[in-house]
């Protein structure tokens, strides 16, 4: 049975949410489901925006049906490719052989490599500032590259001032019922897993984030449609400078986010101390375990504090393996900005420090700080001493 949500007298929510699902995109954890939104315009012209997983579908096209009545579908908007977004794309086609794919040149060279159909048929292709008229309604189109797909454009309706964002403003977590952010206890549990999602679905891509809210402030917006997450009608303003701080790379928070990878414990410990040492200090502090939290938690915390501090065991001569993993995943999302501090463990040849300051000096604008503390085996009384040093070098660096 359909299951739909007026946004708009003309615009409907078709959309669906997975509580099944463990991983999204096979890679993050997603405790609390993921919702694929689609959109559709009633006006002269009917148009949909966006299609979704497969794992929604049945639902889409039940809703689909409802919205239609006995009336014919004349477009779907394309504003991104990826299959959560795109795989019922073909079964829509298949239903209503009439209707017209608009998406732009790159999303069109996509559709002939995910589909067999004859796509060149169906297609409209639009640009940058392309308008389509619905007959009250005009959409107008605007490319948004790499935010996070090449072929990524957004859509606004002028009439209703409402973004269709695509990626861009998405959230982690099944939708219940009601689909607005202020229905929702959208605090800083929720701010969290919508940090989550930006940083690891877009956060390489902050220039290109950037470039689209430059766009944006161009527009007048009342109402933010992405495809995963609430819709947002109130508070876009705040939503916005979110995006705006996590495109450029700003710390949200004065404070020092400490992760460790410990075998036996002596890596633990002298995390657990730095830490104690700082929060007696009034730093707000955060501390993780590597080897139990999962990397996409570890890359949104690291984009959200000033000061990073990686306490790492030696293995195999090198970065403990889950510190090593969360330090290259950082820098494949190109952060940068932060001053980090480093505390290193070698019974015999302690290495992951050296091997850990490489690495983030590989990456940009990362001051690390030069005392890194050196455990050999179990922290003993000068191993506190070093790690007054470095909290006094995290506290001077968090008052400059």
């Amino acid at each position: 049975m359909y299951c739909t949500r007026k946004i708009t007298k003309d615009i409907t929510y078709i959309g669906g949410s997975d509580r099944r699902l463990a991983l999204f995109e096979n890679i993050y954890p997603i405790p609390n489901g993921i919702s694929y939104n689609a959109y559709f315009i009633n006006d002269e012209k009917t148009a949909i925006i966006d299609t979704v997983d497969k794992s929604v579908s049945a639902l889409f096209f039940e809703n689909v049906a409802h919205v239609l009545g006995s009336r014919a579908l004349d477009y779907v908007i394309v504003d991104h490719m990826e299959p959560d977004h795109a795989a019922a794309l073909e079964e829509l086609v298949l239903r209503y052989p009439q209707v017209k794919i608009v998406c732009n040149a790159k999303s069109s060279a996509m559709l002939k490599q995910f589909f067999s159909f004859d796509t060149d048929a169906h297609t409209l292709l639009v640009k940058e500032g392309d308008t389509l008229s619905l007959g009250a309604h005009t959409l107008a189109f605007y490319m948004a590259p790499m935010v996070h797909w090449p072929e990524v454009m957004v859509t606004y309706d002028e009439t209703e001032q409402v973004l269709f964002s695509a990626d861009a403003f998405g959230t982690f977590g099944a939708l219940h019922g009601s689909i607005f952010a202020d229905e929702l206890p959208f605090g800083a549990a929720e701010f969290s897993e919508a940090r989550r999602y930006y940083t690891n679905i877009v956060g390489k891509y902050g220039v290109q984030t950037l470039a689209l809210l430059k766009k944006a402030a161009g527009l007048d917006i009342q109402m933010l449609c992405p495809l995963h997450g609430p819709v947002w009608r109130k508070d876009i303003a705040v939503f916005v400078e979110k995006y705006q701080t996590w495109g450029a790379y700003t710390p949200e928070q004065k404070g020092v986010f400490i992760v460790y990878g410990s075998v036996y414990g002596g890596t633990q410990n002298a995390a657990e101390i730095l830490a104690a040492k700082l929060s007696e200090k009034g730093v707000p502090t955060a501390v993780y375990d590597a080897s139990v939290t999962h990397v996409s938690y570890l890359v949104s915390e690291a984009f959200r504090y000033s000061h990073l501090v990686f306490a790492a065991a030696t293995y195999n001569n090198d970065i403990f393996t889950p510190v090593e993993a969360l330090l290259t995943d950082l820098k494949a999302h190109a952060l940068k900005n932060r001053t980090v501090g480093l505390i290193q463990n070698g019974s015999w040849a302690p290495q992951s420090g050296k091997k850990m300051r490489e690495l983030l000096e590989s990456m940009q604008n990362m001051t690390v700080l030069p005392e890194t503390v050196t455990v050999r085996s179990a922290v003993k009384e000068e191993t506190l001493a070093e790690l007054d040093t470095l909290c006094n070098a995290l506290l001077a660096s968090l008052s400059a």
